[in-house]
């Protein structure tokens, strides 16, 4: 019998590494708010969103206060799906998290108007199958943007990464740490992800690289 693919590469998103994740980006919360205005205009009034990955939800619920949105968020993490849905409720938002895989998505063909995945594509042991599933479930003429770690990003860039992340030291030696020893080994390139989105039926993405990352827009 042949074994399952594992969908996530590295130690599991579960129990107390979930929580010190969840903690620790909090404080970084900053950025999900800068991330959910740069956005809210590429979606239609009243849309579905796909937040693939989102982790303890906090971009998912700086949208859902900036318009009247469907929003569904995936987890491949059990402890990751209970925390956005505590979050959620918190803030007194309907948000859908639900567990799922993504490069097996538990959605119909052009369920969504926009899906979005942010600081963990590096981490999907399918990569293709996941940006194929993204075409697969958004709507014709909708949008899918990847954001993520780049492999190049340098020492200062992640340095001044860290240092905006308003964290204590501990933490923020933590997570330097991770940075350099973990999330940028499994980074990959511009051309890495050019060759795996050619490998899809959207064929090519258009490029945004600044910081110690990059965003990639993909249209249907």
């Amino acid at each position: 019998m042949t074994q399952a693919t594992k969908a996530y590469k590295g130690l599991p998103m579960e129990g107390v590494i979930a929580n010190w994740y969840a903690k620790t980006t909090l404080k970084d919360i900053n950025r999900h708010k800068l991330m959910a205005s740069q956005l809210v205009n590429k979606i239609p009034a009243g849309g579905s969103v796909l937040e693939i990955a989102p982790g303890p939800g906090y971009f998912c619920i700086e949208l859902a206060k900036l318009g009247n949105f469907k929003i569904t968020g995936l987890d491949i993490s059990k402890s990751f799906v209970q925390i956005a849905r505590k979050n959620a409720a918190k803030e007194n938002l309907k948000i859908d998290f639900r567990e799922g895989n993504a490069s097996d998505m538990p959605f119909v063909n052009e369920t969504f108007d926009f899906t979005f995945n942010q600081a963990a594509f590096k981490n999907f042991s399918e990569p293709v199958k996941a940006i194929s599933e993204m075409y697969r479930v958004v709507k014709p003429k909708g949008i899918s943007v990847i954001v993520d770690m780049r492999r190049d990003a340098t020492a200062d860039d992640i340095e001044k990464e860290v240092k905006g992340m308003g964290l204590d030291p501990v933490n923020e030696f933590m997570v330097r740490l991770t940075f350099k020893q973990m999330l940028l080994k499994s980074a990959y390139s511009i051309l890495e992800m050019e060759s795996m989105i050619a490998q899809t039926p959207f064929g090519k993405g258009r490029f945004n690289v600044g910081g110690i990352g990059f965003q990639v827009w993909l249209e249907k």
